[in-house]
């Protein structure tokens, strides 16, 4: 009798056991079947083969407003970022010997006036007195020769006064073209010597100014689109147009103008990301709709021949459409997708 309870304990554990070590049926995985509505096939497109190049943002052409004389800046009116006028002035140059100079030619017009003016009244009496045969031919012809000389005299001095009046007022520094003042950095009291950049200001169109090898250069065309890149621009340009190519290759370099509309002006020299076409390729162009992102991750979802979906991941970059992107690897021609169900 005192067995039994040990021998119900035993026939208790084996059940146990043997209630645990039943095999249970393996969970069948439940498979996503696409709806034939939105699936896509993969074809390969005809895109643009862009090239990044460096761009600059400028002006067709940069004035130089110089010094015509050398002396002493005494006056500089504009400052970098100003507006200024063709012609206006901006600036003076101050020499105190041009004012001695023309002084002297001043009283140099004087005398030649004077002795003018005694030629031309010998002339006159010389002229009556021949005419009563006081005087001979000879004598009229002598008084007649001094006063042309006389009067010659007086035109070479005014002609010289008037050179150096001239000159003094080369002094005044005017502005080659109308635009903005980029660079106004020599101080008043400086001294200038002829030739010498003063101010340099804007002049021509706004542009944006790339450069690209030579060897590339031959696929360059006026009137072929460029991209722009907004953020460069404060999103007022995206797009512009090659104006002009310039012939001359400087150190391996070909550079043409790019204009576009509604440049901004506000910063000349401004670094500017541009992308011109230099041939075609094939590439995979797919709508934004069938890529969902997770954790950093592109992916697109594959239908195989079944329906079934499948995730693959995949590599991506920007297409020429805002809703479009290009697939670089993880899709193949003739793969099929549905459309993602988010992205992120």
């Amino acid at each position: 009798m005192t067995a039994r309870p040990y021998l119900i304990s035993a026939l208790g554990a084996a059940l146990l056991l043997s209630a645990c070590g039943e095999p249970k049926e393996a969970a069948t995985p439940t498979i996503r079947t696409a709806p034939a509505a939105g699936r896509l096939t993969i074809r390969a497109q005809t895109v643009a083969d862009l090239k990044p190049v460096p761009g600059t943002l400028t002006t067709r052409d940069m004035a130089e407003a110089r010094a015509r004389i050398s002396g002493t800046l005494a006056a500089l009116s504009v400052k970098e970022g100003d507006i200024v006028r063709q012609g206006q002035m901006i600036g003076r140059i101050k020499d105190d010997r041009l004012a001695l100079q023309t002084g002297a030619f001043d009283a140099q017009v004087a005398a030649a006036a004077a002795e003018a003016a005694r030629a031309q009244a010998d002339l006159a009496r010389t002229r009556d007195l021949f005419s009563h045969g006081v005087y001979a031919q000879a004598r009229l012809d002598q008084v007649e020769a001094q006063a042309k000389a006389a009067n010659a005299n007086l035109t070479a001095a005014r002609a010289q006064r008037g050179a150096s009046a001239e000159l003094g007022a080369q002094g005044a520094i005017l502005a080659p073209a109308a635009g903005r003042v980029l660079v106004a950095d020599v101080p008043v009291g400086s001294v200038v010597m002829p030739g010498q950049s003063v101010a340099k200001i804007t002049a021509g169109p706004l542009v944006v100014r790339i450069e690209l090898p030579e060897g590339q250069a031959r696929a360059l065309k006026v009137g072929d689109p460029v991209d722009l890149a907004a953020d460069d621009l404060h999103g007022v340009a995206a797009g512009g147009t090659i104006a002009q190519i310039y012939p001359a290759i400087t150190a391996g370099q070909v550079t043409a103008d790019v204009t576009a509309p509604n440049l901004p002006g506000d910063l000349i020299g401004q670094r500017v990301r541009a992308a011109i076409k230099i041939g075609e390729r094939q590439a995979i162009v797919i709508p934004r709709r069938y890529v969902a992102t997770r954790f950093g991750v592109d992916y697109a979802r594959l239908v195989d021949a079944s329906g079934a979906i499948s995730e693959a991941p995949i590599q991506t970059r920007p297409a020429a459409a805002a809703d479009a992107v290009e697939v670089l690897s993880g899709l193949r021609i003739g793969d099929v997708l549905t459309p993602a169900e988010r992205a992120r």
